[in-house]
């Protein structure tokens, strides 16, 4: 007998900015969207921790494809540094292994941010997802190793203080990729000789996008199950999906478009009949007063839909990487 061949998701496209709850990782969450979209490919631009929520944005089809420029955008988070203990994990998760009866006083606190702000030298935490030799340091945290991780050059844009009290603190943080917030609590709980760790964070902000794009699973799952012959809601994947006919406007009408992950770029209006020829690895003359002449990257659109990433060179548009029309 022919084994039956896997069920292909759809080709849908786009940007899913969800509102991640707290106990569910950032692999969970990717695959739940694919699954609830049946969408054929699916990743994430930026892990949010299992205790952490808030934005976690996935990306569904073509959309994969601009995943490094939202990985690269700004991020904000507001989060609680509570004081008097370090922890091995810099957050709850981990048992304590610093402790401290000192308490600092909002002064203290707020005289210590600039050491913090702007391009600062980090050790990421030893559970983290960082490479040793070829083993990620948590893993090797998890075996009772004692991990040494280089410091490495992060950017941070601002450092506010939201609240104080004796106990804990609050605060939002403006910052660049690859900056650790767990890292922040446990140097900052050093530097005033009480130690500290992370008792909630929550990424209110990855650019572009921002909290009106939000969309909780709640809603996502109200949209999708309102249509007729759903199969099983415990499903993870596209291909577990049944093949009764489905509509799926509403969840679909949830999604960002593709484009604008791109916001960073010089947008390039052209024809159809120049995309035509972009989408077959093509260049174009780039025509038009306002068109710049050079640009390392740069999108065009046609009819205000994406069709390439690319360079501009001498008044050519030369494609690097096409989208589907």
């Amino acid at each position: 007998m022919a084994r039956r061949g896997k069920k292909k998701g759809r080709p849908i496209s786009g940007w899913l900015v969800l509102d991640k709850p707290v106990g569910m990782g950032s692999t969970e969450a990717v695959s739940k969207i694919k699954w609830l979209f049946q969408a054929d490919k699916a990743g994430h631009a930026g892990t949010l921790d299992p205790l952490a929520s808030g934005m976690l944005p996935i990306a569904l089809g073509e959309a994969t494809k601009t995943v490094p420029y939202v990985q690269d955008g700004a991020k904000i988070y507001r989060f609680i540094v509570a004081w008097g203990q370090e922890r091995s994990t810099d957050d709850l998760e981990g048992p304590v292994t610093k402790e401290s009866g000192l308490r600092p006083s909002q002064a203290e606190v707020l005289a210590l941010l600039p050491k913090y702000t702007g391009v600062i030298m980090q050790t990421p935490p030893q559970f983290s997802a960082i490479k040793i030799a070829g083993e990620r340091a948590y893993d090797l945290a998890r075996d009772g190793a004692t991990v040494d991780i280089p410091p490495r050059e992060v950017e941070i844009g601002r450092l506010d203080i939201v609240e104080h009290n004796a106990d804990h603190t609050v605060f939002e943080v403006e910052c660049g990729k690859g900056t650790y917030v767990r890292s922040l609590a446990r140097d900052m709980g050093r530097d005033l000789g009480c130690f500290g760790h992370i008792s909630e964070l929550r990424r209110i902000e990855v650019e572009p996008f921002t909290p009106e794009d939000f969309v909780t699973i709640a809603e996502l799952e109200a949209a999708r199950f309102g249509a007729p012959g759903e199969a099983d809601p415990d499903a993870t994947d596209a291909a577990e999906a049944i093949e009764a006919p489905i509509d799926f406007d509403a969840i679909d009408a949830l999604l960002v478009d593709t484009s604008a992950a791109l916001d960073c770029l010089p947008q390039i209006a052209i024809s159809d009949d120049a995309a035509t020829k972009i989408r077959l690895g093509n260049p174009v003359i780039i025509r038009g007063r306002d068109a710049p002449v050079e640009a390392e990257e740069a999108c065009a659109t046609a009819r205000g839909k994406l069709v390439a990433i690319g360079a501009i060179e001498q008044g050519m548009f030369k494609p690097k990487r096409v989208f589907a029309g």
